[in-house]
């Protein structure tokens, strides 16, 4: 039971360690990546897995969020990022609502995570087709209404997917507000941040009651606080190009691993 365990620990930490890291590089945030290879790898139930990857998320998005808040490189407006924030906190309840309702009238784990696959992988098609600049232009009025439901529709998709939204919210702010990739990546780890405190927060009174291994909670935090601090340390040093070369790697690896997961949930792997 003991190597067992400790196993557990070491896959949990390898996984967070890594998917944190690549997350604050590309702003995809860790959960694109936590889940899915959880799903594959781990016996947890949804929701446990859903909270452990909203909380690994959340701790990075803390990390990588300070870290660029020091750099001047990039030119970062915190009012845009303020709209986008307090949308994606009404989004974040939102989604964690949505996600629980839909597990309360289904019961079944393993039809709830495939209507989550399939989201997820339509999400990220999408995702991979519009991560390029568009041309549109707003006034600045028009501009901060588009950063507040852009926060709400990102933070619901987000918290409901159990992903952090980050491949998402990059194309988005790529092609709605003609970003380049590393400007992205911050303020798509800014919006993750409040998005997934928001369903922590509405978490937290049903801890006790939630299937979780509370053993492994601060072995989650201390992962997700290396991966974010290493991803964001490696972000000041590469270039947009290489940011939103690794963004459409990973995922393209992601849309695979979701595939693979949603086949096997039908049995036909």
């Amino acid at each position: 039971m003991e190597i067992y365990a400790m196993g557990k620990i070491i896959l949990y930490v390898l996984v967070i360690i890594f998917s944190n890291t690549i997350g604050a590089i590309s702003g995809m945030g860790g959960g694109v990546i936590i889940k899915p290879v959880l799903d594959a790898l781990s016996n947890e139930p949804l929701v446990a897995i859903n909270f452990y990857s909203s909380l690994a998320v959340f701790v990075m998005s803390i990390v990588s969020t300070l870290k660029n808040a020091r750099k001047e490189t990039i030119d970062i407006n915190w009012i845009e990022i303020l709209y986008l924030s307090i949308g994606s906190l009404f989004g974040g309840k939102l989604g964690d609502w949505l996600f629980m309702t839909l597990a309360s009238v289904i019961k079944n784990d393993s039809k709830v995570n495939l209507i989550q696959i399939i989201i997820v992988v339509i999400s990220l098609i999408l995702a991979l087709f519009y991560s390029k600049k568009s041309g549109l232009q707003f006034d600045s009025k028009k501009r901060a209404v588009l950063f507040l439901l852009s926060g709400v529709f990102l933070g619901t998709l987000s918290t409901f997917l159990g992903i952090g939204g980050g491949p998402i919210n990059v194309a988005l702010l790529i092609f709605l507000f003609n970003f380049d990739a590393k400007k992205s990546a911050v303020y798509s780890i800014a919006s993750i941040f409040f998005s997934q405190f928001m369903k922590l927060a509405s978490m937290t009174p049903k801890l006790s009651s939630l299937p979780l291994d509370l053993k492994l909670v601060p072995f989650i935090i201390v992962s997700a606080i290396l991966g974010g601090y290493i991803g964001s340390t490696i972000s000041g040093t590469v270039s947009n190009k290489f940011v939103l070369k690794l963004y459409r790697i990973v995922v393209i690896f992601v849309i695979g691993l979701n595939i693979y997961n949603g086949l096997v949930i039908l049995n036909i792997l």
